[in-house]
């Protein structure tokens, strides 16, 4: 009997929650995740899930570069209308819109880990289908289902914030940014080559390889042990802060792990909480213009490749006067496929992304994540009106070289900010709405540049604009700074 009750006694040393029946005796030593995170340190751990996680950004990229680069192709194949093609990124971005809140629920409740394996293995399997759509039909359809897939790579730049100590986060998280790079200059390399010669079919097929690849790396990361203490596993969270310290050569804090159980995780109404809900409804209307920009900047992009619209909309009336009557002006398919040079120019322009970065992780660990949000936005929204001035074609690259470079910085901010501004148990659940809610710009992005932009170019242009404008405000009033805050466990 005796030996029994050393064993529970034991057994609840080890997996102490912190709860009122199970505190710890007043001499001995205590720590908590965040102090356990701090003292084991950055090192070779956080150096592979950088790597790891990181890469999630070249799949999602590609997947979403992916429909810029193929749309002139499927145009021409199925003969499509402009709210034809735009429909297509439309309906990926709606199954990203409803399974980032479904996943966001599922990863506080279940586990970040299991939630981006599957969303991989889901997109992976889609992806594939899509190379083999039979018509026009198909390939929306399927392309909706690699959306939904796409939405649960947020999980990777969780567990990424969960286990990177403080003072790092300002410096890890936007470097994460060269991963994203990295795959959309990877896709439209490949279209570049492939496109032209095999056909969009087999770009789609080349383009799963990568996130198929990744799904086999899965294996060396761990779940989140933030996570596993909300849940009261400590014993699992315990063994993954030993793993770490041991890959780091760094060394646990002294005493038992306490945390308390938090039986309520990803609960919709924590989000619009008097403490958070104003924080909520700010940030999200900051992921809808930031998503409505970023969209708005690739497609335009593509659509002022594809149509040579370079100044020809402001001399579009004299073409007409003219007698510019040409089978293919009435058509309403218009059908024109990129040149080499096109290729060229969109790649210039996707270096844009990583220009500023230097900058911008500079301004977010130095002048805080709010403003430097605020300041990005607001060059944003004059740089989409310079879109306006009849240039070169060198001047069209330098100004969409700054707009992706601009975009891209603010998605890196609002990132972080997420991540960190809301706590372990609504976590995943906070950046999941957002995600969503990012969706709903991305989802009327097409529209706007694809369609209204061959109708009304400045009518688009201020459209992107404006909506910028009212981010950067929204940014500035913030409630709460995250720089050099420790991420919370609970409400």
């Amino acid at each position: 009997m005796a030996t029994q009750q050393k064993e529970v006694s034991n057994a609840i040393g080890l997996e102490e929650t912190g709860t009122e029946r199970q505190e710890p005796k007043k001499e001995e030593k205590t720590f908590t995740v965040e102090e356990a995170v701090e003292t084991i340190g950055f090192g070779r751990f956080h150096i592979a899930l950088f790597l790891i996680m990181g890469s999630t950004g070249v799949v999602e990229a590609m997947e979403i570069m992916l429909i810029a680069v193929v749309s002139p192709l499927i145009r021409c194949e199925w003969q499509l209308n402009d709210w034809q093609v735009a429909l297509v990124t439309t309906m990926v971005f709606f199954g990203y819109m409803i399974f980032s809140i479904l996943f966001g629920l599922l990863a506080d409740r279940y586990g970040r880990w299991k939630i981006l394996l599957i969303s991989f293995l889901w997109g992976a399997y889609f992806s594939l289908l899509t190379s083999f759509s039979p018509s026009y039909i198909w390939f929306v359809f399927l392309r909706a289902m690699v959306g939904c897939g796409v939405s649960g790579h947020a999980q990777g730049l969780i567990i990424k914030t969960e286990f990177l100590p403080t003072k790092y986060r300002g410096y890890m998280l936007p470097l994460s940014q060269v991963f994203w790079l990295a795959g959309s200059l990877l896709i439209i390399g490949l279209a570049s080559v492939v496109n032209p010669t095999i056909g969009w079919r087999w770009l789609i097929r080349i383009a799963s390889i990568p996130g198929i690849i990744l799904i086999l790396a899965f294996k060396f990361i761990p779940e989140s042990a933030r996570y596993n203490v909300s849940t009261g596993n400590n014993k699992a969270a315990i063994a993954t802060l030993e793993r770490i310290a041991k890959m780091n050569r760094s060394v646990m804090p002294e005493g038992i792990l306490v945390e308390p159980v938090h039986e309520k995780r990803g609960r919709f109404r924590d989000l619009l909480d008097s403490k958070y809900l104003r924080t909520t409804l700010q940030i999200w209307i900051i992921w809808l213009g930031i998503a409505f920009a970023y969209y708005g900047v690739i497609l335009a992009s593509a659509e002022l490749l594809e149509r040579d619209m370079v100044c020809s909309l402001q001399t579009a009336a004299a073409a007409k006067e003219l007698g510019d009557d040409s089978e293919e002006s009435r058509s309403p398919c218009h059908c024109r496929l990129f040149a080499p040079s096109d290729y060229r120019i969109m790649i210039i322009s996707t270096i844009g992304e990583i220009a500023l970065n230097p900058l911008n992780i500079l301004s977010i660990n130095f002048l805080g994540r709010r403003l430097s949000l605020s300041i990005t936005m607001g060059c944003t929204a004059l740089f989409f009106l310079f879109l306006n001035i009849c240039t070169t074609s060198t001047g069209l690259i330098g100004f969409l070289f700054m707009l992706r470079a601009l975009v891209a910085a603010n998605f890196n901010t609002i990132y972080i900010y997420t991540a960190e501004v809301y706590p372990t148990t609504m976590r995943a659940l906070g950046m999941g709405t957002s995600g969503s809610l990012c969706r709903i710009g991305a989802m009327v992005a097409p529209f706007i540049a694809q369609v209204l932009m061959s109708a009304s170019f400045l009518g688009a242009l201020c459209l992107f604009s404006g909506m910028c404008a009212v981010c950067a405000i929204s940014a500035f009033t913030l409630p709460i700074e995250t720089k050099g805050r420790a991420l919370q466990q609970m409400k």
